[in-house]
């Protein structure tokens, strides 16, 4: 049966409080997206009963409700009609998603903004010091030769320390673009805050040991110690907000004709002035309080404090408040030159993966060992999003299972020392940030897995006749929405269906998004673009294409509804980057480009650019996947697919 889509966006905007508690609406090509007045308002149980609604999700802001390609929009429409709302742009939203968010929030989020996008150079970085000090403590024993002058040495002796070397003009780079200012003026703070000008801040130790402090006299007022911000992290991004805010203001009254070169020059001068002698020194003071208290938690006796962060990490990656962690891996990496909280960190996703994996193993219902085994996996590799989301927090006890593992591995953190030589690995392959104690780090993972996953296995029943909510699993109710062409009516029963663009297969259960992650709207196949066209997948006709390019529907020739979604959240670049080639209602053939995308751009704004192509209503087919690993190219076959009413 056709769903009612007045009735049910009569029944959410009830359900959400009324139109009075709206205080923005917007959708994606799957999602209702709603900035919510007062969040108390809203009844989220009977949200997920409304029909059609898929899950509901509360996130950046907004609650989310999923819909699915081609019903989202329709619902929209008459959601916005029912309440008298007016449409708000996807940047409005957004503005008004932020605006909802407590300060904390927001700051934490801004964080996540600034850190997130340098982790890859970290990772590289990290890695790889984690094996030339393997490699250094084995020559030094005896255990191996290597000639430290071999040119491969060299070259991966520089590798290695540049990121860390360099790493405040990283984060001036990344805090700049995420305060809106300019981030190569930004990088220029990064560079002119450990300016070789000022002695290295590594030495300031030894200095004040001999008594020979390099100080600055502030105009007779006061005196500074005059060292550079090698180790430190926070000062680099106070500088860029102060950047930010000059810039802003002078673009403003800074005629045109010299807007050019004033603006960069004053704003890079009074924030390097204004840093370097008043307001850098104070904030020094509170990292290395913060840092300091960190490290005095996590090293309390008998591992008490470690066990308690071990077992309250996965609770704040619920509550997004792991994104200022990396903060306090970088602030531990630049002032001890290892972090003592990735092990942690490690140890909590370990303790979730093997809480995971229990259920798997347990449960006799095929929905629910579909997606924890892949899910468990996902969690061993450090992406646990999916086991979390899709399993854990669906069964309370196994939540808290994974809890426990996880502050039994940080304990063990705490008792052997454990530390890692960078940051932004976890799980399975963490060891190779922990290559000088990997007996330690082996130990902590087996521990904390095996502890969650007994405590797990005990606890875990199949509820009875219960189905997953929210992004759990496939329901039996339509998914991908009521598009319908007469003039497309089914001409063939059987297709293969290819993938749109070329690059590096995603496992599903990999997917950066939860409700993605758990194939909530069908069947689904990733990729990790290389290439900037999205292709046709199969003969059909346009059914959607959003305004912001960042999804097309497609109805094929058999009837099947594909949904090709580029990028996870890019509804929010409002169309900055994508390049549409097609219309609604356009007949298209295999290979025809239907988007162009700037994947670049897509990353530089912290958007993962996976592209998933979905089978929306694969209810109505017998859907296989082919198996791809690796490498993909443009156009291989990536579904078979039979309609289930074929004579």
């Amino acid at each position: 049966m056709a769903l009612d889509y007045a009735k049910a966006a009569r029944e959410v905007l009830e359900k959400v409080g009324g139109a009075d508690n709206v205080a923005s609406a917007a959708h994606c090509a799957t999602r209702l997206r709603l900035v919510i007045a007062d969040n108390s308002k809203v009844d989220k149980e009977g949200l997920e009963n409304v029909e059609g609604v898929k899950g509901v999700f509360e996130a950046q802001g907004q609650t989310q409700i999923i819909f699915g390609t081609g019903t989202v929009n329709k619902v929209y429409e008459e959601f916005l009609r029912a309440g008298g709302i007016s449409e708000a742009s996807k940047e409005e939203a957004k503005q008004a998603a932020a605006a909802q968010q407590n300060i904390v929030m927001r700051g934490i989020k801004l964080l996540g903004d600034v850190f997130v996008p340098i982790i890859p150079a970290i990772v590289a970085s990290g890695l790889l010091l984690g094996i030339m000090s393997t490699l250094n403590f084995m020559i030094g024993k005896g255990i191996i030769s290597i000639s430290t002058e071999n040119p491969i040495w060299i070259v991966a002796d520089i590798v290695s320390s540049t990121a860390f070397g360099f790493l405040q003009v990283l984060i001036g780079f990344s805090a700049a673009k995420a305060f809106g200012a300019n981030p190569y003026l930004g990088a220029v703070v990064g560079a002119l805050m450990i300016s070789s000008s000022m002695p290295s801040a590594y030495d300031m130790a030894a200095d004040a040991e001999a008594g020979t402090l390099s100080t600055l006299s502030i105009f007779g007022l006061y005196d500074i110690n005059w060292y550079g911000y090698q180790g430190h992290v926070v000062p680099i991004v106070i500088a860029c907000a102060i950047l930010a805010f000059l810039e802003k203001r002078l673009h403003k009254v800074v005629p045109e004709a010299i807007d050019l070169f004033v603006t960069p020059l004053v704003s890079v001068f009074v924030t390097a002035f204004v840093v370097l002698l008043a307001i850098g020194p104070i904030f020094v003071i509170l990292e290395n309080w913060v840092l300091w208290a960190v490290q005095w938690l996590i090293t309390l006796p008998l591992g008490i404090g470690a066990f308690i962060v071990g077992g309250f990490y996965a609770p704040t990656v619920v509550t997004g408040l792991h994104q200022m962690y990396t903060a306090i891996d970088l602030g531990q990496l630049a002032q001890y030159g290892v972090t003592y909280w990735l092990p942690i960190a490690s140890a909590a996703n370990i303790g979730q993966a093997g809480a995971t994996l229990a259920v798997a193993l347990k449960t006799k219902d095929a929905k629910v060992k579909g997606l924890a085994v892949p899910s468990a996996l996902s969690a061993f590799m450090g992406i646990t999003e999916p086991a979390i989301f899709g399993v854990n927090l669906r069964y309370i006890q196994v939540f808290i299972a994974g809890c426990i593992g996880g502050a039994v591995g940080a304990l063990i953190c705490s008792l052997t020392g454990l530390c890692a030589s960078g940051t932004g690995v976890t799980g399975i392959f963490g060891i190779l940030l922990c290559m000088a104690m990997p007996l330690q780090y082996v130990i902590m993972f087996f521990a904390a897995a095996c502890v969650a996953f007994a405590i797990a296995y005990v606890t875990y029943k199949d509820p009875e006749a219960k189905q997953l909510e929210v992004s759990a699993a496939l329901e039996e109710a339509e998914v991908g929405g009521d598009i319908t062409y007469p003039e497309n009516a089914p001409t063939v029963s059987h297709e293969v269906l290819t993938t749109p663009v070329g690059g590096t297969i995603v496992p599903a259960a990999e997917i950066s998004d939860p409700t993605f992650a758990a194939e909530v709207l069908g069947p689904t196949v990733a990729v990790e673009p290389n290439e900037g066209v999205i292709v046709a997948p199969a003969d059909g006709l346009v059914a959607t294409v959003f305004d912001t390019g960042h999804a097309v529907g497609i109805v094929t020739d058999s009837g099947c509804e594909l949904l090709i979604h580029i990028g996870i959240d890019t509804v929010q670049m409002g169309g900055d980057g994508f390049t549409t080639h097609v219309k609604v209602g356009k007949r298209v053939k295999m290979g025809d480009p239907l988007v162009e995308v700037d994947f670049d751009k897509v990353r530089e704004a912290g958007h993962p650019a996976t592209t998933m192509t979905i089978v929306s209503n694969g209810y109505d087919f017998d859907v296989e996947k082919i198996n791809h690993e690796g490498t993909i190219s443009l156009g291989a076959n990536v579904f078979e697919i039979t309609r289930k009413d074929a004579e």
